[in-house]
């Protein structure tokens, strides 16, 4: 990869650090989103590209705006065709960029900046419609949903898992974007493997969203989930809008996956649909988490 784009990776960079934690759904003339300086000065570097070129750019900036969108809530969620949208978004961006004339002022590019942080608010209302009740159009900056990558330990602990009980292979679904638990696993000789949504070249790691994910009947003897999926089921379970059928349906997907004798580890508990669970096919034991009020869960498949 040639220098200049190296010099573009690092603007978006800065410029999504300089946009961090304000509020994208706020209305135009409250908004603070705007292109950093230096932006113009880029413009003849992105003019340069070859398509090829163009294109992994781009696939750069949908994955470091999605971490960033994540990073402020947790609980958004991205289906690939959303992310296929938002691609198309900067495409669109990286375009009018290109075709902008080279006397053009900052005046010209404040206009392509205001259409595209207005056609991201689009998006992300389109796809997450609760973003537009959770935020305020008057508010200007919003606190992030807090979100952590726990190391191994605290989710061994908290989960109840002892090594030489986890049936192989295991997966660690929503697994974090350092694999803490599954390098942790795998450096004790477990065969382990995650998924979550970003990007990692880890041959063990799997870059999917969990309801699109295709858990295969009979495959996993232990399924890991700490703070992550039923977290995630109980969010949507509780909006009006909420997408917990998909939920229910991947949680039953995730069970059927299992060997028999293997075993489903998550938190929290999901106490609505797990009073439901057949007990002749599935065996169900429950450990209250210190001061939280929830429990993390153990199934296992007989």
């Amino acid at each position: 990869m040639n220098i200049s784009e190296e010099e573009i990776k690092q603007h978006i960079k800065e410029q999504i650090a300089f946009n961090k934690g304000k509020n994208i759904v706020a209305q135009t003339e409250n908004h603070e989103l705007q292109f950093i300086e230096g932006t113009k000065d880029l413009i003849d570097k992105i003019r340069s590209l070859d398509s090829l070129s163009e294109q992994l750019l781009i696939d750069y900036l949908t994955d470091e705006s999605l971490q960033e969108f994540c990073r402020v809530n947790q609980f958004f969620s991205f289906s690939s065709a959303s992310v296929t949208e938002l691609k198309a978004i900067y495409s669109d961006l990286s375009h009018k960029i290109g075709m902008l004339d080279r006397l053009a002022g900052q005046a010209e590019l404040d206009v392509i900046s205001q259409e595209h942080y207005r056609n991201l608010c689009d998006w992300l209302v389109r796809t997450n419609r609760f973003a537009e009740i959770m935020y305020s159009s008057d508010q200007k900056y919003i606190r992030p949903v807090a979100c952590s990558e726990y190391t191994s330990g605290l989710q061994l602990e908290v989960l109840h898992i002892e090594l030489k009980q986890l049936h192989e292979p295991v997966l660690d679904v929503g697994c974090g974007r350092e694999m803490n638990l599954v390098n942790y696993l795998r450096d004790n000789g477990v065969e382990a493997y995650g998924i979550d949504r970003f990007d990692n070249e880890s041959p063990y790691y799997i870059k999917t969203d969990w309801l699109e994910y295709d858990f295969v009947p009979g495959k996993w003897g232990s399924i890991i989930s700490n703070l992550g999926f039923s977290n995630h089921f109980i969010h949507h379970n509780l909006r009006a809008d909420g997408n917990y059928r998909e939920y229910a349906q991947k949680y039953m997907e995730i069970l059927h996956s299992l060997q028999s004798g293997g075993t489903f580890y998550y938190a929290p508990d999901l106490s609505f649909i797990e009073k439901h669970l057949d007990r002749t096919t599935y065996q169900y034991v429950s450990f209250p988490i210190e001061e939280s009020g929830y429990k993390s869960i153990r199934i296992t498949k007989i």
